[in-house]
């Protein structure tokens, strides 16, 4: 895959060295002299291009219209806008990515800019405090489709409702399903009369309210109680 990002500060350079190990093809766009000298140490020559992003002889010159991915990290929200756009409505790049440096401008980092994601360091931050108050001892692993599912682990406690109970006589959500189970070091492949036992770490995919009554399914019985 063909990742051009634009910006090399500490995310966008982090962000190549990640691709670049993962044998992606990828080519990061800077022109600030510091910055440049700094880069340079850290990823290889032919990732590094010299020049400023927003121009078109620039983007055309890596290549824009065969990148599939177009990651903005650069310093500035407007210009991080303006190239989701152009890369969008002038080069057909499919995916666009974008760094929210100033949460107030976060409102306008969506589908008109052609922003795919925005990436808003203060609503993540937000969003995971409140998820981690609201699960409880519930574990997120990955975030999947935008976020909007999540794969969960949660070890079920001596006292909780599910101990004992087939997964097939559950009140499961219906946008969750119980993707593995880890019984004693071993993996165990979810059936529908497979019980659940103390102890059992549990891997499950849902949306956000399946999340959450998973959690209250899965904690101890006087704690799911008190909270009704």
């Amino acid at each position: 895959m063909f990742v051009l990002i634009a910006g090399g500060g500490r995310t966008g350079a982090h962000l190549a060295a990640l691709l670049v190990a993962q044998g992606h093809k990828v080519r990061l766009i800077e022109h600030r002299p510091a910055v440049l000298a700094r880069i340079h140490r850290e990823l290889p020559t032919e990732v590094v291009v010299e020049g400023l992003a927003t121009h078109p002889g620039v983007l055309e010159q890596v290549g824009v219209r065969d990148a599939a991915v177009l990651a903005a990290c650069t310093a500035n929200d407007a210009d991080n806008l303006a190239l989701c756009y152009f890369a969008r409505a002038c080069y057909n790049v499919p995916r666009t990515i974008a760094r929210v440096n100033n949460p107030r401008d976060a409102w306008l980092f969506n589908d008109v800019f052609h922003v795919d994601v925005a990436l808003n360091q203060a609503a993540i931050l937000a969003s995971l405090i409140e998820e981690e108050m609201s699960l409880g001892d519930m574990m997120t692993l990955l975030k999947i489709r935008r976020g909007r599912y999540s794969l969960v682990e949660e070890k079920i406690p001596k006292g909780a409702r599910a101990v004992g109970v087939a997964i097939k006589d559950l009140p499961l959500p219906p946008n969750l399903v119980i993707a593995a189970i880890i019984r004693h070091g071993q993996i165990v492949i979810p059936r529908g009369i497979t019980t659940f036992e103390v102890g059992d770490e549990v891997l499950a995919i849902g949306d956000s309210q399946a999340v959450e009554e998973l959690a209250a399914l899965f904690g101890r019985a006087e704690k799911a109680i008190s909270a009704d």
